[in-house]
């Protein structure tokens, strides 16, 4: 049976059940083509057990760890650094840590990079944004960290 009999056997309602849902899939790729807009986070506050395997990357200078849209990263330094996992640019949530030049915050959809304090890096690259990282504070307890505004 062709697909052509095999819908017409189903029916208008059958047919558009089940392609709905891959409309639907459609439609959301092409919205995050054309931009994140996934809001910064806000109200922000949460624990971290550093004595946990899931967390084990913040074991070592440069790992970091994703959570609530939050980067959590241990810094070069050895300091606990909190950030939006949302760019300010234009809210893709892709924001990570690297270990160059001194530790930077980037993203990868457009090349934005930002100091630990969230200043933009300004370079000779389209997409970088002039509007600042939200940082959010972190504080250490025994194995605990604190991520909070």
């Amino acid at each position: 049976m062709e697909r052509k009999q095999f819908l017409k056997s189903l029916g208008a309602s059958a047919a558009f059940a089940i392609a709905f849902p891959c409309l639907h899939a459609c439609s959301t790729d092409s919205e995050d083509e054309d931009g994140g807009n996934v809001p910064v986070p806000t109200g922000v506050d949460f624990t971290i057990d550093l004595s946990a395997p899931e967390n084990a990357k913040l074991a070592e200078k440069g790992g970091f760890v994703l959570k609530n849209l939050v980067v959590v990263v241990q810094n070069l330094e050895g300091e606990y650094v909190a950030a939006s996992q949302v760019c300010s640019h234009e809210g893709y949530e892709q924001v990570r840590f690297a270990d160059v030049d001194g530790g930077i915050f980037y993203c990868d959809v457009h090349g934005s990079r930002f100091e630990q304090d969230g200043t933009p890096i300004y370079e000779k690259v389209e997409g970088v944004t002039s509007k600042p990282l939200k940082i959010f504070k972190t504080e250490l307890n025994d194995n605990m960290l604190r991520v909070f505004e």
